[in-house]
């Protein structure tokens, strides 16, 4: 599919956007592809974009105290990666964000859409929306390592993203749920064994 086309979807899928505000955001993106394992946002780097995800998986992760690696989020194709506003402190970046695939990116000068929305209240509600999305996610996050043990944070991780333990390395799964990659490991054989028990 056209990549015009692929962003035009992931717009809509936000918010209900006229064509004529569609093709105003379009203009300001231009598109690159990212090979496998490249940190293409780095902590501390100053950045000033936007970001759609038409094809690929990628991850945000910081590097602990401690020096271990911290999975935050993954991000699958047609979606749109943390806005700048929520991923930016004093223009500098807070995360890293990696490929662990090959990765298409839109990118696009967050300031741009800041000017767009000013005359476009349907841009601003995709903004918003965009906003929300990534709020609502990370809370979910939040509530769901308080209360569910290891197996359910598994279980609700394969639901949401379906195949990821076939294509991302296990660590960042462990990583991202919150214990080790021994215990992913044994979690993974225990659920096989109880499947294969009906």
């Amino acid at each position: 599919m056209d990549k015009h086309c692929i962003i035009t979807d992931i717009i809509k899928s936000y918010a209900s956007v006229s064509s004529g505000s569609v093709e105003a955001l379009l203009d300001l993106v231009q598109f690159e592809s990212i090979p496998k394992d490249q940190t293409f946002i780095k902590l501390h780097s100053r950045n000033d974009y936007d970001y759609f995800l038409l094809s690929g998986i990628c991850r945000s992760y910081i590097i602990d105290t401690e020096g271990e690696d911290i999975t935050l989020s993954f991000f699958q194709d047609r979606s749109v990666l943390t806005p700048n506003v929520a991923r930016s402190f004093n223009a500098r970046s807070i995360v890293n964000f990696q490929a662990l695939t090959e990765v298409e990116i839109g990118t696009f000068k967050a300031k741009g859409l800041v000017e767009l929305i000013k005359d476009r209240e349907e841009l601003r509600r995709f903004a918003n929306s965009v906003l929300q999305k990534e709020l609502v996610s990370k809370s979910n996050k939040e509530v769901q390592n308080a209360s569910l043990n290891s197996r359910d944070r598994l279980i609700l991780f394969r639901k949401q993203y379906k195949n990821f333990e076939n294509l991302v390395p296990h660590a960042y799964i462990a990583s991202y749920l919150g214990i080790t990659n021994i215990s992913l490991s044994r979690l993974r054989g225990n659920l096989a064994k109880d499947q294969n028990a009906f």
